[in-house]
Protein backbone atom coordinates (compact mmCIF):
# COMPACT_ATOMS: atom_id res chain seq x y z
CA UNK A 1 0.00 0.00 0.00
CA UNK A 2 2.80 2.38 0.81
CA UNK A 3 4.79 1.94 -2.74
CA UNK A 4 1.24 2.57 -4.30
CA UNK A 5 0.58 5.36 -2.31
CA UNK A 6 4.49 6.61 -3.12
CA UNK A 7 3.89 6.07 -6.87
CA UNK A 8 0.13 7.70 -7.00
CA UNK A 9 2.38 10.76 -5.31
CA UNK A 10 4.77 10.13 -8.38
CA UNK A 11 2.32 9.57 -11.00
CA UNK A 12 0.40 13.40 -10.13
CA UNK A 13 3.55 15.08 -9.88
CA UNK A 14 4.23 13.89 -14.07
CA UNK A 15 1.13 15.52 -14.61
CA UNK A 16 1.15 18.64 -13.24
CA UNK A 17 4.80 18.62 -14.72
CA UNK A 18 3.81 18.17 -18.80
CA UNK A 19 0.42 18.59 -20.40
CA UNK A 20 0.45 15.20 -22.41
CA UNK A 21 2.06 12.19 -21.69
CA UNK A 22 1.90 8.51 -23.41
CA UNK A 23 1.54 5.55 -21.43
CA UNK A 24 4.53 3.85 -22.67
CA UNK A 25 6.92 7.20 -20.89
CA UNK A 26 4.69 7.15 -17.81
CA UNK A 27 4.72 3.43 -17.25
CA UNK A 28 8.87 4.22 -18.14
CA UNK A 29 9.28 7.00 -15.56
CA UNK A 30 7.56 4.88 -12.70
CA UNK A 31 9.21 1.63 -13.82
CA UNK A 32 5.86 -0.35 -14.12
CA UNK A 33 3.85 -2.29 -16.59
CA UNK A 34 1.55 -0.52 -18.98
CA UNK A 35 -1.40 -2.59 -16.89
CA UNK A 36 -0.08 -1.21 -13.37
CA UNK A 37 -0.02 2.05 -15.10
CA UNK A 38 -4.21 2.08 -16.12
CA UNK A 39 -5.18 0.48 -12.50
CA UNK A 40 -2.96 3.53 -11.05
CA UNK A 41 -4.87 5.99 -13.27
CA UNK A 42 -8.15 4.74 -12.53
CA UNK A 43 -7.16 5.08 -8.69
CA UNK A 44 -6.64 8.75 -9.23
CA UNK A 45 -9.85 9.03 -10.76
CA UNK A 46 -11.39 7.58 -7.93
CA UNK A 47 -9.76 10.08 -5.45
CA UNK A 48 -11.45 13.13 -7.81
CA UNK A 49 -8.76 13.51 -10.12
CA UNK A 50 -10.11 14.23 -13.97
CA UNK A 51 -7.11 12.09 -15.86
CA UNK A 52 -8.12 12.11 -19.53
CA UNK A 53 -7.51 9.55 -21.97
CA UNK A 54 -7.34 9.28 -25.46
CA UNK A 55 -6.60 5.91 -27.93
CA UNK A 56 -4.76 6.08 -30.95
CA UNK A 57 -0.97 7.35 -32.24
CA UNK A 58 -1.72 9.98 -30.81
CA UNK A 59 -3.46 9.09 -27.37
CA UNK A 60 -2.04 9.54 -23.77
CA UNK A 61 -2.78 11.03 -20.73
CA UNK A 62 -3.47 14.07 -19.76
CA UNK A 63 -4.74 15.75 -16.04
CA UNK A 64 -7.86 17.88 -16.59
CA UNK A 65 -9.22 20.74 -14.55
CA UNK A 66 -11.81 19.32 -11.89
CA UNK A 67 -13.94 20.64 -9.13
CA UNK A 68 -11.26 20.75 -6.80
CA UNK A 69 -7.70 21.96 -6.46
CA UNK A 70 -5.42 19.01 -6.35
CA UNK A 71 -2.41 18.60 -4.53
CA UNK A 72 0.66 20.61 -6.16
CA UNK A 73 3.63 19.26 -6.13
CA UNK A 74 6.63 21.70 -6.40
CA UNK A 75 10.34 21.12 -7.31
CA UNK A 76 12.78 23.31 -5.22
CA UNK A 77 13.14 26.10 -7.94
CA UNK A 78 9.19 25.95 -8.14
CA UNK A 79 8.78 26.26 -3.93
CA UNK A 80 11.54 29.15 -3.96
CA UNK A 81 9.56 30.90 -6.65
CA UNK A 82 6.04 30.71 -5.13
CA UNK A 83 7.16 31.29 -1.40
CA UNK A 84 8.81 34.93 -2.67
CA UNK A 85 5.79 35.93 -4.85
CA UNK A 86 3.27 34.89 -1.90
CA UNK A 87 5.40 37.18 0.17
CA UNK A 88 5.52 39.84 -2.11
CA UNK A 89 1.88 39.53 -3.19
CA UNK A 90 0.93 39.83 1.27
CA UNK A 91 3.19 43.17 1.95
CA UNK A 92 -0.40 44.89 -0.67
CA UNK A 93 1.62 45.15 -3.77
CA UNK A 94 -1.50 43.34 -5.86
CA UNK A 95 -4.70 44.93 -4.56
CA UNK A 96 -7.47 41.91 -3.26
CA UNK A 97 -4.93 38.93 -2.76
CA UNK A 98 -3.28 39.77 0.45
CA UNK A 99 -5.36 37.66 2.78
CA UNK A 100 -5.03 34.52 0.76
CA UNK A 101 -1.45 34.85 -0.11
CA UNK A 102 -0.86 35.23 3.94
CA UNK A 103 -2.93 31.89 4.17
CA UNK A 104 -0.75 30.30 1.32
CA UNK A 105 2.53 30.91 2.50
CA UNK A 106 1.30 30.14 6.22
CA UNK A 107 0.34 26.50 4.61
CA UNK A 108 3.72 26.43 2.02
CA UNK A 109 6.22 27.25 5.18
CA UNK A 110 4.89 24.87 7.24
CA UNK A 111 6.29 22.32 5.01
CA UNK A 112 9.21 23.90 3.34
CA UNK A 113 12.60 22.33 3.32
CA UNK A 114 15.07 23.86 6.14
CA UNK A 115 17.47 23.61 2.62
CA UNK A 116 15.26 25.90 0.91
CA UNK A 117 14.77 28.55 3.34
CA UNK A 118 18.28 30.31 3.31
CA UNK A 119 17.62 30.68 -0.99
CA UNK A 120 14.07 32.68 -0.05
CA UNK A 121 15.71 34.64 2.73
CA UNK A 122 18.81 35.74 0.37
CA UNK A 123 15.97 36.16 -2.81
CA UNK A 124 13.65 38.35 -0.26
CA UNK A 125 16.51 40.62 1.06
CA UNK A 126 18.14 41.45 -2.37
CA UNK A 127 14.11 42.66 -3.17
CA UNK A 128 13.68 46.22 -2.36
CA UNK A 129 9.88 46.92 -1.51
CA UNK A 130 8.32 50.24 -2.12
CA UNK A 131 6.57 50.42 0.60
CA UNK A 132 4.85 54.23 0.10
CA UNK A 133 5.42 55.49 3.83
CA UNK A 134 3.52 52.46 5.12
CA UNK A 135 5.50 50.26 7.50
CA UNK A 136 6.25 47.15 6.33
CA UNK A 137 5.27 43.78 8.50
CA UNK A 138 7.79 41.21 8.60
CA UNK A 139 6.50 37.97 6.62
CA UNK A 140 7.87 35.35 9.33
CA UNK A 141 5.68 37.69 12.45
CA UNK A 142 2.72 37.70 9.50
CA UNK A 143 2.81 34.34 8.63
CA UNK A 144 3.10 32.95 12.49
CA UNK A 145 -0.06 34.64 13.02
CA UNK A 146 -1.69 33.40 9.87
CA UNK A 147 -0.52 30.07 11.35
CA UNK A 148 -2.36 30.71 14.94
CA UNK A 149 -5.46 31.87 13.46
CA UNK A 150 -6.07 28.43 11.53
CA UNK A 151 -4.50 26.04 14.63
CA UNK A 152 -6.60 27.96 17.04
CA UNK A 153 -3.53 28.46 19.31
CA UNK A 154 -2.98 31.09 22.18
CA UNK A 155 -0.27 34.04 21.12
CA UNK A 156 1.83 36.00 23.58
CA UNK A 157 3.80 39.67 21.93
CA UNK A 158 4.77 42.75 22.70
CA UNK A 159 2.57 45.38 21.44
CA UNK A 160 3.03 49.23 20.97
CA UNK A 161 -0.05 51.51 21.66
CA UNK A 162 -0.20 54.51 19.12
CA UNK A 163 1.26 55.64 21.47
CA UNK A 164 4.48 53.83 21.85
CA UNK A 165 3.49 52.30 24.97
CA UNK A 166 4.59 48.84 25.27
CA UNK A 167 2.75 46.07 26.73
CA UNK A 168 2.08 42.07 26.77
CA UNK A 169 -0.95 40.99 25.04
CA UNK A 170 -2.41 37.31 25.78
CA UNK A 171 -4.85 36.70 22.84
CA UNK A 172 -6.67 33.85 21.11
CA UNK A 173 -6.38 35.12 17.56
CA UNK A 174 -9.86 35.07 14.88
CA UNK A 175 -8.46 36.70 11.96
CA UNK A 176 -6.19 38.63 9.68
CA UNK A 177 -7.09 41.70 7.24
CA UNK A 178 -5.59 43.98 5.29
CA UNK A 179 -6.86 47.02 5.37
CA UNK A 180 -5.45 49.95 2.73
CA UNK A 181 -1.96 48.85 3.22
CA UNK A 182 -1.95 47.75 6.79
CA UNK A 183 -2.65 44.58 8.09
CA UNK A 184 -4.46 44.16 11.31
CA UNK A 185 -5.76 41.36 13.58
CA UNK A 186 -8.79 40.95 15.71
CA UNK A 187 -8.33 38.90 18.57
CA UNK A 188 -10.27 38.41 21.77
CA UNK A 189 -8.01 39.51 24.17
CA UNK A 190 -7.73 36.92 27.50
CA UNK A 191 -6.51 39.51 30.39
CA UNK A 192 -8.65 42.46 29.06
CA UNK A 193 -11.99 40.00 27.90
CA UNK A 194 -12.57 41.93 24.84
CA UNK A 195 -12.30 41.91 21.22
CA UNK A 196 -9.10 44.09 20.12
CA UNK A 197 -7.42 45.07 16.77
CA UNK A 198 -4.00 45.00 16.79
CA UNK A 199 -1.75 46.83 14.10
CA UNK A 200 0.41 43.85 12.85
CA UNK A 201 3.42 46.42 12.49
CA UNK A 202 3.09 47.01 16.26
CA UNK A 203 3.44 43.56 17.32
CA UNK A 204 6.29 42.05 18.60
CA UNK A 205 8.12 38.50 18.17
CA UNK A 206 4.92 36.13 19.15
CA UNK A 207 4.75 32.63 21.04
CA UNK A 208 2.61 29.97 20.86
CA UNK A 209 0.33 28.97 23.61
CA UNK A 210 -1.85 26.13 24.22
CA UNK A 211 -4.98 25.51 21.97
CA UNK A 212 -8.67 27.34 22.60
CA UNK A 213 -12.14 26.11 21.70
CA UNK A 214 -13.81 29.18 18.96
CA UNK A 215 -16.08 32.29 20.15
CA UNK A 216 -18.64 33.03 18.97
CA UNK A 217 -17.52 35.84 16.00
CA UNK A 218 -17.90 39.38 17.46
CA UNK A 219 -20.30 40.05 13.79
CA UNK A 220 -21.18 38.49 10.74
CA UNK A 221 -19.18 40.61 8.36
CA UNK A 222 -16.05 40.86 10.27
CA UNK A 223 -14.52 42.79 7.46
CA UNK A 224 -16.60 45.75 8.35
CA UNK A 225 -16.25 45.23 12.08
CA UNK A 226 -12.58 45.48 11.61
CA UNK A 227 -12.74 48.77 9.47
CA UNK A 228 -15.06 50.20 12.08
CA UNK A 229 -12.73 49.44 14.81
CA UNK A 230 -9.93 50.73 13.48
CA UNK A 231 -11.51 53.78 12.59
CA UNK A 232 -12.81 54.73 16.05
CA UNK A 233 -9.99 53.01 18.15
CA UNK A 234 -6.56 54.22 17.43
CA UNK A 235 -6.39 57.64 16.49
CA UNK A 236 -6.11 60.55 18.53
CA UNK A 237 -9.22 62.88 17.60
CA UNK A 238 -12.52 61.46 16.20
CA UNK A 239 -14.62 63.95 14.02
CA UNK A 240 -18.49 63.46 12.68
CA UNK A 241 -19.23 64.94 9.41
CA UNK A 242 -22.57 64.82 7.00
CA UNK A 243 -21.34 64.59 3.44
CA UNK A 244 -23.34 66.45 1.29
CA UNK A 245 -22.94 63.83 -1.98
CA UNK A 246 -23.97 60.09 -2.84
CA UNK A 247 -21.74 57.50 -0.29
CA UNK A 248 -20.85 55.64 -3.75
CA UNK A 249 -19.36 58.60 -4.94
CA UNK A 250 -17.75 59.29 -1.29
CA UNK A 251 -16.51 55.91 -0.74
CA UNK A 252 -13.32 55.48 -2.91
CA UNK A 253 -11.87 58.99 -1.52
CA UNK A 254 -11.93 57.60 1.90
CA UNK A 255 -9.68 54.55 3.51
CA UNK A 256 -11.25 52.68 5.39
CA UNK A 257 -8.64 52.47 7.79
CA UNK A 258 -8.96 56.07 8.62
CA UNK A 259 -13.29 56.66 8.23
CA UNK A 260 -16.35 54.48 8.16
CA UNK A 261 -19.27 55.89 5.97
CA UNK A 262 -22.79 55.42 6.69
CA UNK A 263 -26.08 55.92 4.08
CA UNK A 264 -28.12 59.14 5.35
CA UNK A 265 -30.29 58.84 1.72
CA UNK A 266 -29.69 58.95 -1.89
CA UNK A 267 -28.06 62.17 -1.98
CA UNK A 268 -25.78 62.67 1.39
CA UNK A 269 -24.04 60.21 4.05
CA UNK A 270 -22.71 60.38 7.55
CA UNK A 271 -18.30 59.71 7.93
CA UNK A 272 -16.89 59.06 10.75
CA UNK A 273 -13.10 59.50 10.31
CA UNK A 274 -10.62 59.91 12.42
CA UNK A 275 -6.51 60.87 12.80
CA UNK A 276 -3.68 61.84 15.05
CA UNK A 277 -4.18 65.55 14.22
CA UNK A 278 -6.89 68.43 13.67
CA UNK A 279 -5.25 69.30 10.72
CA UNK A 280 -4.88 65.60 9.44
CA UNK A 281 -9.20 65.33 9.44
CA UNK A 282 -9.46 68.90 8.12
CA UNK A 283 -7.09 67.61 5.19
CA UNK A 284 -9.13 64.48 4.59
CA UNK A 285 -12.42 66.14 4.64
CA UNK A 286 -11.48 68.90 2.62
CA UNK A 287 -10.09 66.43 -0.23
CA UNK A 288 -13.63 64.97 -0.86
CA UNK A 289 -14.11 67.81 -3.22
CA UNK A 290 -17.69 68.15 -1.86
CA UNK A 291 -20.23 69.77 0.63
CA UNK A 292 -19.99 68.58 4.45
CA UNK A 293 -21.46 69.61 7.44
CA UNK A 294 -19.09 69.07 10.42
CA UNK A 295 -21.38 68.09 13.89
CA UNK A 296 -17.82 67.34 15.82
CA UNK A 297 -15.31 67.92 17.53
CA UNK A 298 -16.06 71.40 18.09
CA UNK A 299 -11.95 72.02 17.51
CA UNK A 300 -12.19 71.43 13.68
CA UNK A 301 -14.17 73.77 12.33
CA UNK A 302 -10.78 76.14 13.27
CA UNK A 303 -8.80 73.67 11.91
CA UNK A 304 -10.48 74.02 8.70
CA UNK A 305 -10.21 77.29 8.60
CA UNK A 306 -6.55 77.54 9.13
CA UNK A 307 -6.01 75.35 6.75
CA UNK A 308 -8.32 77.34 4.24
CA UNK A 309 -6.48 80.69 4.88
CA UNK A 310 -2.71 78.41 3.96
CA UNK A 311 -4.18 77.37 0.81
CA UNK A 312 -5.32 80.41 -0.56
CA UNK A 313 -1.95 82.34 0.82
CA UNK A 314 -0.63 79.40 -1.05
CA UNK A 315 -2.64 80.48 -3.88
CA UNK A 316 -1.97 84.33 -4.00
CA UNK A 317 -5.15 85.29 -2.87
CA UNK A 318 -5.80 86.83 0.43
Amino acid sequence: MFMTSARLLRLLSLFQSRRDWTGTELAERLEIDVRTLRRDVERLRELGYPVHAARGVAGGYRLGAGAALPPLLLDDEEAVAVAVGLRTAASGTVAGIEESSVRALAKLEQVLPSRLRPRVTALQDATVTMAGGTPLVDHATLTALAAACRDRQRLRFEYLSFRGEPARRHVEPLRLAHLGRRWYLLAWDVDRADWRTFRVDRVGTPSLGARFSPREPPADDLAAYISRRVASSVYRYRARVTVHAPISLVRPRVSPTAGVLTPIDDTSCLLEVGADSLEGIAFLVGMLGVEFEVHEPPELPSALADLAGRLLRGAGVG
